[in-house]
Parts: structure tokens; sequence; C-alpha cells
């Protein structure tokens, strides 16, 4: 009898480009795994030992790190700003691309110079990358933490600028901001939890191959 495997995959946009390669593994979710309007959190598989979890995508990298999940998606985004030591991300996945960016209200942008920078107010979801990013460069940013609606933090004057992941640029556009300075480039990453690994092992190790071979195919 195989042990059970909990995957956590993040819910939002990321289903359409995920539903192919979980298909290509042999995973198939019970009906409504991909309807956002589903309120359920959690789904049984076409597969008696492999059930899967609906997270917020920022929690994926805790239930995989903690053992709420053994195997999840999340991006690399998220693995910056946590770097829990009992994760492992053996594979980029190759979707769910995009950047995390600098960006500040186009005015602001006509006449600033990011390499003057010496001081900085910064609103963002990912405080430590941003820290870190800005420490390399030898300027002081004073982080102020949101989880959402980034954009409003120039306009009612919270912060001069955001660091935020931006995709198309679409909605920074809408909000009269600009990107000034891309941090990194992201992707979504398969990641284990270690001690599961090991413990679960050839079951375990034999879904990782499966998402390898579903990238490569």
């Amino acid at each position: 009898m195989l042990p059970t495997i909990t995957i956590a995959i993040p819910k939002g946009r990321i289903y359409e480009e995920l539903r192919p390669l979980m298909a290509h593994t042999g995973i198939e979710p019970e009906a409504g795994f991909f309807d956002d309007n589903d309120r359920r959190l959690e789904f049984a598989s076409n597969q008696p030992h492999i059930r899967l979890i609906r997270v917020r995508s920022f929690d994926v990298a805790t239930f995989v790190a903690f053992g709420g999940a053994q195997l999840g998606v999340c991006g690399s985004d998220v693995l910056m700003e946590f770097d829990y030591p009992d994760l492992y991300a053996p594979l980029d996945l190759g979707i769910g691309k995009c950047r995390l960016s600098i960006a500040e209200p186009a005015e602001l942008a006509e006449r600033d110079d990011p390499a003057s920078w010496s001081h900085v107010r910064i609103a963002t979801k990912y405080p430590r990358v941003t820290q870190a990013h800005f420490a390399e460069r030898g300027v002081q940013a004073e982080c102020i933490k949101l989880n959402g609606a980034m954009e409003l933090a120039p306009r009612t004057g919270l912060a001069e600028r955001i660091v935020d992941l931006v995709s198309t640029g679409s909605t920074l556009k809408a909000n009269g901001l600009i990107e000034v300075e891309t941090i990194a480039d992201i992707s979504s990453r398969l990641i284990v939890n270690r001690v599961a690994l090991k413990t679960l092992g050839e079951p375990l190790q034999s879904l990782v191959d499966a998402f390898r071979e579903a990238v490569d195919a």
C-alpha cells in the first residue's frame, strides 16, 4: 500500500499552465479542482494515495516546509523570501513566468535616477528580498509590508515606490506606475519536503521524476 502524498497547489492564474503538466504525470484531480468558484480546499485524485490541497501562493512553501504537504508548486519569489531550510526545489516547471520589479509613479520616473538612491521607502510583500537587494547596492531600504493593493501605496503617500510581481505591466500602467528596475526573473518551481523525500523514498521520488518528464515533454 502506497503512503498518502499531499500536493499543495497555489490558487489562481497558475491553474491553466499547471493543468497540462499534471495531466502528463497522470494525476487527475476530482471535478472542481480547477474551478475558482469551487470553495473546497482539499481534493482527491484518480490515484488513491495522492490528494491535493489549494492554498494561497505564499502558503504553499509553508505547508511543504512544515510537513502539511510533501510536494508543492510555488514561485521562486516565495522561495527567495522565506528560504526554508527543509525545502528542496529540484525542478523549474517553466510556468508562471514573471519578474519581481521596482516600480514608481511615471512622473517621478521622468526625473529619477535609480543609481542615485541612498534611502528608499518601499511598499512590498517581499521585505526580505527587497532589503537584501538594496543592501548589495549600499542603499538603505525602509520596507512597509503589504499583502495586496500595492499600487495604492504611491498614490496614498504610504511609499513612493513598490516592489511587486509584474507580468504584462498592465496593472502598473493602469495605476500610473512604471517599472524602473528588475530584481529577479520568476518562475514556478516544484518543491519537496526534504524529510519526506527520505522517509517516503521511491513513491515521492517517482512523482518528482514524472513532473520532470512532463516539463521535458
